[in-house]
C-alpha cells in the first residue's frame, strides 16, 4: 500500500474552474457547507455517464453543487433546486445564471415543495438538513424515473441514520453506501450513498 493514503488521495483531486473556486470562496464566507472539489467532480462524471437530462438539488446553497452537476449534463437539460433560505437562493439563481443548461431555483423547506415536484428526474442530489433525509425517501422514490439515480451526502452524521436504515431496506433502491475521503469537504471524512431507483 501507499503510505499515508490520506495525504496521497488529498492529492489526487482534480483542480476545480476558477468560477467554481469563487462560489465555493463565497458559500464559505456564508457559512455554507461545501461538497468541495471531489465530490463536485464526482457528480459531473456520474451526471455526464448517465446521460442526466433533468436533475434535482435538494439543498441548494448559492449553487455550488449544482455548477457541478451542469458540467456533467448535455445542452438542454434543466436543474431544479431547492433552497430554504432566500438569500442563499438568490445567490444560487445569480451562479446558476450562466450555467450551459436550463436552471430553477425554488424557495422554501422539502417538506413544503416536494409535494408540489412532478417527476420524473434522472438524478436527486440529497444535502438538506440531515433530520428531514428519511422524509424525503418517499418523495425521492415518487420522483425518480426507474434507473435514475439518488446521491445522498452527509450519510456519516447521526441525524441520517435513520434514513441510511431505511434506504438500505428499500427495496426500492439499489444502493451502497460508503464511507469516503473527500478533500475540500465538509467534513473531510464522511459518508456518501449512490442509490438506483429500481
Amino acid at each position: 500500500m501507499i503510505s499515508d493514503l490520506d495525504a496521497y488521495f488529498r492529492r489526487q483531486t482534480r483542480p476545480q474552474r476558477a468560477e467554481l473556486t469563487q462560489v465555493a470562496i463565497a458559500a464559505a464566507a456564508d457559512g455554507i457547507p461545501a461538497i468541495g472539489p471531489q465530490l463536485g467532480h464526482l457528480l459531473t462524471l456520474l451526471a455526464q455517464f448517465g446521460g442526466v437530462r433533468r436533475a434535482l438539488d435538494l439543498g441548494a446553497g448559492n449553487g455550488y453543487s449544482a455548477l457541478y452537476l451542469a458540467d456533467g449534463m448535455a445542452a438542454g437539460g434543466e436543474i431544479v433546486a431547492l433552497e430554504q433560505n432566500p438569500a442563499r437562493a438568490i445567490a444560487a439563481r445569480q451562479n446558476l445564471a450562466a450555467a450551459p443548461v436550463k436552471t430553477s431555483v425554488l424557495i422554501g423547506a422539502a417538506q413544503e415543495v416536494l409535494m408540489g415536484l412532478a417527476p420524473a428526474f434522472d438524478l436527486i442530489l440529497l444535502d438538506i438538513d440531515k433530520a428531514d433525509y428519511l422524509f424525503t425517501l418517499e418523495h425521492c422514490a415518487r420522483l425518480l424515473r426507474p434507473g435514475g439515480l439518488l446521491v445522498a451526502d452527509n450519510t456519516g452524521f447521526a441525524d441520517a441514520e435513520p434514513f441510511n436504515a431505511a434506504l438500505l431496506a428499500d427495496a426500492r433502491f439499489r444502493s451502497v453506501n460508503l464511507l469516503c475521503l473527500l478533500p475540500g469537504h465538509s467534513p473531510e471524512q464522511d459518508g456518501v450513498a449512490l442509490a438506483v431507483r429500481q
